[in-house]
This record gives C-alpha cells, structure tokens and sequence, in this order.
C-alpha cells in the first residue's frame, strides 16, 4: 500500500512555518522529543519511545562456529524489520530502499565500530564462539526511526546477559539462567546517532524530524558519535551541497545531544539493576501508566458546613408555624370519601338566570320541570311513562293490546313523587338514586260478541 501523498497546502504550511523558525510541535531547532526506555522481563527486550515514535529490539545469542577468517571472534548481526504496522507506507515480505539503507547504517554505526568486544564472545577457538543477533521492529514511525533504532539496540545490547559456558577439554557445558548467573557482554562505548534535517536549500537546519518534516525536508545528514567525541559514522543523503561549516556545526550539536542520550540509557538501565535487586515488578505492564476508572478506597473529605447551618436556622426562625386543622372526612356517595372541603372548580360556570322548560328538556335537565298527577292519570292503562334523567326527555310509550311483555320504567327520587301507580314495585336508597319500577301488565280478556 502506497502511503498518501502530501497536499500542496500541507507542504507549504510547513515551509511557511520553519522560514518563520517555527515547529508545529512547538519545539526549538536543536530540541529533541521525550526519550522513553522501558525494558521488559527477559534480558536484552526494550522498547524505546521518540515522541510517537516506538521501536522494539531483542537480543538472542546461540553458539555457532566462528567464520573462518576471524576464529576467535564472535558474531554479531543487526536486522531492522520496518512492517505495515508501523507505517502504511511499508510493504510486508520484502524490504524497502529505506530499510536496506538503515541495515546498512546499523551494521557501519554499531558492528564495525567495534562497540562490544567481539573477542570476549569466543569459547573455543575456530569452534565454538557466540553468534549475537539483535532485531529491531518498528511498532510505530513518526519521524526519525534511525535514532530510536540505534538507541533501542544500544540499550538492548547493555541490557542483555548470555549463559556461562564452561570448557573441560574438548567439552562445553552451558548452565541456564538458575544454576549460574548469566554474564553481561563487553561493551567499550555505546555509538548513538543524531539526524539533522535541511530545508530552503540548506539555510535551515532541524534537528529530530518529525514524519510531516521528513516528507517536505530537502536533505539529511545523520552523525555517529560517542560521548567521547570520537566520530563513528558519518552519511548524508538527498543530494544537497553541505558546506564545511555546516558538517561541523552538526558534529558539534551532536556531541551534545550523545552525553544526554547516554544518561538517559545508563540511567534506565541503574533503574531496571536496582528494581531487580529489590523484587520489584519490571517489565513493559509496570512502565505502562496506571489509569484506573474505580478505586479501593476513597479519601476522607472534610466538608465546612457551618455556613449552610446558620442559614437553616435562620430560616427556620422566621419561618410560619404550620396550621394544626384536622379536616373533616366528608362522604359523598358509595365508595367515594373526601377530606376536606376542597377547592372551587372554575371550569363551572353557573348562570343565574332561569332557564325555561324548553331549554331545560333541550339541554337534558329535569330540574325545575314539573309532572302532575292530572296528565299521568289521564294515560290509558296499556301506557308506560318512561322517565331519566340522563340527557333524555320524559316520553310516553304506547303499548299495543297483543304486547304480553313486561313494562319497565325509570323513574327518578324527584319525578317519583309526582307519579304514583298501581301495581309498582319500588327499589329507593336515597332521592338521589335512579329508581327502578316494574310495572306488570296483564291482558284484560275481550269480550265476544254473542
């Protein structure tokens, strides 16, 4: 996968930003980033964090026999493995011209510097030496990948102990890690690398690239060095002309930035020895940092609330006692209690005036409206007065002289009063309640004609 190409935009607010001696990290020309070394439970795993930048080295050792023109020299190889993970723009299965560049700038900085003691590596002579293979994996790139390789392999290679080895005659025995200590390799100095990147056709210098400035830079030069002074490698790329002054200006920084990063390794490396002696945990789990969502236990908070206290009190003083009244529980009908006499409905609207008899029969209301004796008594006997008081209109049923079925009528309390029949069976609690009448008839027999 092709990584994506830089926007013209992009790239003219980068150089837009460093004419102006700016960096969009906000760091100065000759800042580096946060260095981070944390080393892991077995000897010779580190990983080291440039900024956002993450490399992990890890170092094995096996015995092999030594190549034939150095016998009594050790075998040390450096493999740099840059995968998709780290970067998109990585092909997985084959190496890229970056990482057959950076091999070889590893095997020139730290093999043929001669860094560890190859000789302290032999166990027998043209038989058995040891063979020492440091791989360095490229978890994460953001800029300047080389010089956190070469400070993980650097700090892998003084982290890492091999088995002690015995020689009885022509016999090697090897002891493991818990019948003997392991043994720690010569290291005489540790090379560290500083890159220096170069824009505006070299009038402008950075130190510790970044991605987004790699992308955009016109040209780099990368210097090898040790905290003595001494000068290890040296390679330039991009194709852009370096004065004198400007190598040595660089050689001159770098120099300093070499003492700061072999303190930052010594110092990691007392920590790692010192938390080892003690018991205490190590690994990449402990140099991860703790970020927990609950806790075991909470700390005591002392609360000042003599201020909210006073102002209760206050009002509490001045403050209405409240009315001691006991409501009477008035009952209003079956099943139904009210306490208290309540509150006045305003969606009731009473009108004083009178109505008529006409509008009280349109409007379903009985009240007011009279029934005589006179009009009921007048009916014949096969009539049933009907009569609700449910929006209805008293009406007057005629039933024929074949009907032999029961007649029924409603009455209510009020109207009951005024209408009085034979025959009836009367159900009354209260004057309130509807009343129900059966009124049974029976048919009268014709007289024939003789």
């Amino acid at each position: 996968m092709k990584e994506t190409p830089l926007s013209n935009c992009e790239r003219e607010f980068v150089l837009l930003a460093l004419r102006e001696k700016k960096r969009l990290d906000g760091r100065q020309t000759y800042d580096y980033r946060k260095v981070k070394i944390a080393f892991g439970t077995e000897y010779g795993c580190c990983v080291v964090e440039l900024g956002k930048t993450r490399v992990l080295a890890q170092v094995s050792c096996e015995l092999v026999s030594p190549k034939p023109g150095r016998p009594s020299e050790g075998v040390l190889f450096f493999n740099l493995e840059l995968s998709p993970m780290a970067s998109p723009g990585f092909e997985p299965g084959r190496q890229s011209e970056m990482a057959i560049e950076m091999n070889r700038l590893l095997e020139r900085c730290l093999r043929s510097s001669r860094c560890v003691d190859t000789e302290s590596l032999c166990v027998i002579s043209g038989e058995k030496v040891w063979h020492v293979r440091t791989d360095i994996h490229a978890l994460n790139h953001d800029g300047n990948i080389m010089d956190a390789a070469v400070i993980a392999a650097n700090a892998a290679l003084a982290h890492f102990r091999r088995p002690d080895v015995t020689v009885q005659g022509e016999e090697v025995t090897l002891y493991s890690v818990k019948d003997r200590d392991p043994v720690p390799l010569t290291i005489h100095h540790m090379p560290l690398t500083t890159t220096f990147s170069f824009f505006h056709e070299g009038s402008r210098l950075l130190v510790d690239p970044t991605r987004l400035e790699e992308r955009v830079m016109e040209g780099r030069l990368l210097v090898a060095m040790n905290k003595h002074r001494e000068l290890c490698a040296l390679q330039a790329s991009g194709g852009i002309r370096l004065l004198q002054d400007q190598v040595l200006r660089c050689s001159q920084v770098s120099s300093v930035k070499v003492l700061e990063l072999t303190e930052i390794i010594q110092r990691a490396l007392q920590n790692d020895v010192q938390a080892r002696k003690e018991g205490r945990c190590c690994g990449f789990a402990e140099s991860l940092p703790v970020q927990r969502v609950t806790v075991a236990c909470a700390h005591e908070a002392t609360v000042n609330n003599e201020e909210a206290l006073r102002r209760a009190n206050e009002v509490v003083k001045f403050a209405e006692e409240p009315a001691d009244v006991e409501q009477p529980v008035c009952h209003r009908g079956p099943h139904t209690a009210q306490v208290g006499d309540g509150l006045v409905n305003s969606w009731l609207v009473v009108d004083d005036e009178p109505k008529s008899e006409e509008e009280a029969l349109d409007g379903g209301d009985l009240e007011g409206v009279k029934v005589e004796n006179e009009e009921v008594e007048e009916l014949s006997d096969d009539s049933v007065i009907i009569l609700e008081t449910h929006n209805r209109v008293p009406r007057v049923v005629q039933l024929s002289d074949g009907s032999e079925e029961d007649e029924v009528m409603i009455l209510s309390g009020k109207d009951l009063m005024n209408v009085s029949n034979k025959g009836c069976t009367k159900k009354a609690n209260n004057s309130d309640d509807v009343m129900e009448v059966m009124v049974t008839k029976t048919k009268k027999p014709r007289k024939r004609n003789k």
